[in-house]
């Protein structure tokens, strides 16, 4: 007599994952690497949201999902009104926090922040923001492109306000800083899971 057993087993999945890229003027050098980046990891990855900011916030997801990404770059530009200017962190992160926070990263999410820091805004509230961003996540990486300088110290006020927050603290200013970071979404905390009912193999009974 052949029996079918059936069983649930928890499958997990990657965390979604939030970006917010600093497209201003002291980043302009990796802005073009950086959005290739992101085309790159939201056609291999599912469940990717992504942000770019200067004096304001832009949600480029859905510019981001052309296969070609010459155009998709390209819909970034046109959505984009602050290319390449000042740097507001404190205030683009207290949109993302008020707006859009608990949309992208209600399951738990991880937040990957692309910046090198430069607040030129008031900053009054950036620790606050960074504290309401990190309680809102599973884990909040930065990727910082001034980490290429050998004795790189925190001492902008931008940089030293944000890091008490941050979970992982990497280098971004080539392609070989961003090749191994699959291997670091798979090791951060708490990747979800969730049932799945999976038929098994046939086998005869006697």
């Amino acid at each position: 007599e052949w029996i079918v057993r059936r069983r649930r087993i928890r499958r997990s999945e990657p965390r979604d994952l939030a970006v917010l890229c600093d497209i201003s003027g002291s980043m302009a050098r990796y802005s073009r690497m950086l959005l290739h980046f992101l085309h790159g990891l939201g056609s291999v990855r599912g469940g990717v949201h992504s942000f770019v900011f200067g004096t304001r916030l832009t949600n480029v997801t859905r510019a981001l999902r052309s296969r070609d990404v010459d155009q998709a770059l390209a819909a970034v530009g046109r959505a984009v009104p602050d290319w390449s200017g000042g740097t507001r962190i404190g205030a683009c992160l207290r949109e993302f926090n008020q707006r859009w926070s608990r949309r992208v990263l209600s399951r738990g999410g991880v937040v990957l922040l692309i910046s090198d820091g430069l607040d030129t805004g008031e900053g009054g509230d950036l620790a606050l923001q960074m504290r309401r961003l990190r309680a809102a996540c599973a884990a909040l990486v930065w990727l910082n492109p001034l980490l290429r300088f050998r004795g790189f110290e925190p001492r902008a006020g931008g940089i030293a306000s944000m890091l008490p927050y941050v979970d992982c603290f990497l280098p971004a200013h080539n392609l070989a800083s961003l090749a191994d970071l699959g291997d670091l979404f798979g090791s951060l905390p708490g990747a979800r899971s969730r049932p799945v009912r999976r038929t098994m193999e046939a086998t005869r009974w006697k």
